[in-house]
């Protein structure tokens, strides 16, 4: 009988924020500040003291002048309180701070005159002046601007000060960062990570009610300076489109609140039945809303009923033709569709009066509205699919939809009409990941389409929601949700909260393939397992390359396009 091992379960202040616990004079210090001053510390249970919680989930860091502290679309779910100096917001693109931008797609002229125009030898560079530098520091290396006064005179920046925070969004939203954020000043900041700030949320109402309300505030205006519609306003039109511009929230809590796609039985289409109405088709267009948060779906009326026609999540638009439309024609228009909430959805409202006084010009000039529309004599039944460019057939539109599979981006799709059952994706996951393979090659299906069930990487991660170690989180290079098995306690919080099923836990074994058992219990110790994506493989994703007969593909199902062709081959 092999061995037996035992170990200590960890636990949730094994792995403090920090290289280490802060010190009593270091929480001192943070507790002027007077959002957190004001926190009523008998509302915390003696296990779960609040010095204990920032004890072990905050750190303090200090930056210089020009320091970067965070990247636009970095995964980095913590909120940041500013103890003393400035920072400045960055909401422009510096490809040097965020992401560099798409390259440009070149005309098979230019490809073919490529060949020519290669230098004859390797890694040839054009050197450019980046205004980013790096200095070493003590635990590493930190970037910082070379020239933070150019970057303050090019980009539209907001400064925030002694007392402020930022990083709620991220934080909250369990999302990236929606802008870049330096030190213009030398400064020292608390951060924060998620599930300290949870925490405190959850136990001091006043905290939570500030917290939230600049969340808001500031949600609103990151959104608005995202969306491509408002990119040639200066920050002065964009600050007076969000003071009139107002919050609204749809449908249940969170995407699953009431639907489970794993046991669900409804039919095809019959879950927008019950879907709240954010805008009704036929009715007089008075604002252009913005998705902030979640998805919602766009249907149009058939005869006496509905049917689906596509769906709408984060920072797209709805109505924006309708009142193009209307601004170019001077009368009023109607919506061609009706918008409905999946799970919850958060908008934003801007007035028809202040886009078309305020948006309209300027995104005209810029050429960033639609075309005149063209006014058939004789329009086709809306009801009719165009086949070009090929639409999705609309039972596979509502069972996407239905059963929240839009919300992956890495989803694992099973063509069964060229899948063979050969396993030889299931054979090379389990030979990537130590003889375990991390997906089951089963699922939901329509027609000859299969989801199985693998992690899907989704947009909405419900399954970081509750972890109380912080071990499933969002890899910060990547976006892919990853758990860290060191400083997972196996509580299935993440396994339970997956609607999907795509998270298992497993009792873990020593190399001679004893069960691990928790010192204090003698119970087998489990921890929670799922697909990662073959992450820090030289060839990735395992399942995909390995499939003989391309039968099996991981695919965001946000892109359309790319889906109705695969599905279309």
């Amino acid at each position: 009988m092999p061995d037996t091992t035992t170990e200590r379960r960890p636990r949730r202040w094994d792995s403090p924020f920090a290289d280490r616990p802060l010190d009593d004079r270091e929480i001192d210090c943070i507790l002027t500040l007077p959002i957190l001053g004001r926190i009523d510390a008998g509302r915390f249970p003696r296990t779960l003291a609040l010095r204990d919680i920032l004890r072990n989930d905050a750190r303090l860091e200090t930056f210089n002048r020009g320091d970067i502290v965070v990247r636009e679309n970095d995964y980095s779910n913590s909120v940041f309180f500013i103890l003393s100096g400035r920072v400045r917001v960055l909401f422009d693109n510096l490809p040097e701070i965020g992401r560099a931008s798409e390259p440009r797609r070149k005309g098979w002229l230019a490809a073919l005159g490529q060949a020519w125009a290669n230098p004859t030898l390797p890694e040839v560079r054009t050197p450019g002046r980046s205004r980013v530098r790096l200095r070493t520091r003590k635990n590493g290396m930190r970037a910082y601007l070379g020239d933070p006064d150019q970057v303050i005179a090019q980009y539209k920046t907001v400064v925030l000060g002694e007392g402020d925070l930022f990083g709620e969004i991220a934080a909250i939203d369990r999302g990236p960062r929606r802008a870049s954020v330096f030190a213009d000043s030398p400064c020292e900041l608390v951060e924060l990570r998620w599930q300290g700030l949870r925490e405190l949320r959850a136990r001091d109402p006043a905290l939570r009610t500030e917290i939230d309300r600049r969340h808001r505030d500031r949600t609103r205006l990151s959104h608005l300076t995202d969306a491509p519609l408002f990119a040639t306003l200066d920050m002065a039109v964009i600050n007076e489109i969000a003071e009139a511009s107002r919050f609204e929230s749809h449908g249940a809590e969170d995407l699953f609140h009431t639907f489970n796609p794993i046991t669900s039985q409804v039919e095809a289409g019959r879950a927008l039945g019950s879907e709240p109405l954010i805008a009704e088709e036929g009715s007089y267009v008075n604002d252009l809303i913005l998705i902030r948060s979640g998805f919602a779906r766009v249907t149009e009326q058939v005869d006496q009923g509905h049917r689906t026609v596509g769906y709408v999540q984060a920072n797209d638009l709805f109505g924006l033709p309708e009142i193009v439309a209307q601004w170019r024609g001077d009368h009023p228009v109607a919506l061609e569709h009706s918008l409905r909430a999946i799970g919850y959805v958060g908008i934003l409202r801007v007035p028809v009066p202040v886009v078309e006084r305020l948006v309209m010009p300027a995104a005209e000039a810029a050429g960033l509205l639609p075309p005149p529309r063209r006014r058939d004599p004789a329009p086709a039944p809306r009801w009719r699919d165009d086949p070009d460019p090929p639409r999705l057939e609309q039972s596979l539109v509502d069972f996407l939809i239905d059963r929240r599979i839009i919300n992956g981006t890495a989803t694992m799709l099973i063509d069964l009409g060229r899948c063979t059952g050969c396993d030889d994706c299931v054979r090379a996951c389990a030979a990537t990941h130590g003889n375990n393979p991390r997906f089951v090659r089963q699922g939901p299906i329509h027609g000859d389409l299969m989801v199985a069930n693998a992690c899907m990487h989704c947009i909405d991660t419900v399954c970081l929601i509750g972890c109380p170690t912080g071990a499933i989180h969002r890899d910060p290079s990547t976006g892919r949700v990853m758990i860290n098995e060191d400083t997972c306690i196996g509580c299935a919080t993440c396994a339970n909260s997956c609607p999907y099923g795509n998270i298992r836990m497993v009792d873990i074994r020593n190399a001679s393939g004893a069960f691990i058992l928790d010192e204090e219990t003698h119970v087998p110790i489990r921890k929670a397992t799922k697909c990662d994506l073959c992450a820090g493989q030289p060839a990735a994703p395992a399942c995909q390359r390995a499939c003989p007969h391309d039968a099996l593909v991981r695919m965001d199902t946000r892109d359309r396009t790319t889906l109705s062709r695969w599905v279309r081959r």
